[in-house]
């Protein structure tokens, strides 16, 4: 075989893997929420949302989420937290955050940043997808996906029909952060 053959067929059976490679998300922070209905693993997406990310791990440091109901839980949709007040108008002592849209879509598992009708008034609240939900692409910040304990989000206590605000409400009893990538 010519050097040049044998270098375009390395290339060849290279590529795919390259891509695969590719594809994958970079590592990014984890955060374990331990849950009434038991843990959840979700590793946060900096290459998505830095300052997203950067606010959640600085309140998980600071335990501003332990203890935190799942104050709005709508079956076939998501299931929200983030707010000390349980009343879904709470958030952190910070500012509001600047949107960090993305091409990512909203799929099963999808932690994202729950917002008001201002897409720059993301906070300290976050959701975690139960199913696609592909109308909130481009419209809401992506900021990490859950890797296991998708099982104990299904369990969560689901609100009342209509805005799913939950009565006596499932809770984040302690998120802790369990790996920063340097």
């Amino acid at each position: 075989m010519r050097p040049l053959s044998a270098l375009l067929l390395a290339l060849a059976l290279l590529a795919p893997a390259a891509a695969s490679a590719q594809s994958k998300p970079p590592a990014g922070p984890t955060i374990v929420l331990q849950t009434t209905k038991g843990d959840v693993t979700i590793r946060l997406r900096p290459d998505l949302a830095p300052r997203h990310v950067e606010r959640i791990t600085q309140l998980v440091r600071e335990k501003f989420y332990d203890g935190v109901p799942f104050h709005r839980v709508i079956a076939g949709f998501m299931a929200q937290t983030g707010d000390p007040t349980g009343t879904g108008e709470g958030g952190s002592k910070y500012p509001d955050l600047k949107a960090e849209f993305s091409k990512e879509s909203f799929k099963r598992g999808t932690v994202g940043m729950a917002r008001t009708n201002d897409p720059d008034s993301a906070n300290s609240q976050f959701f975690i997808c139960f199913a696609p939900a592909p109308w909130l692409d481009g419209q809401y910040t992506i900021v990490g996906e859950v890797v296991t304990g998708m099982d104990a989000v299904d369990k969560l206590k689901k609100g009342a029909d209509g805005d799913g605000m939950a009565s006596d409400p499932d809770k984040v009893k302690a998120v802790r952060l369990v790996d920063q990538p340097r």
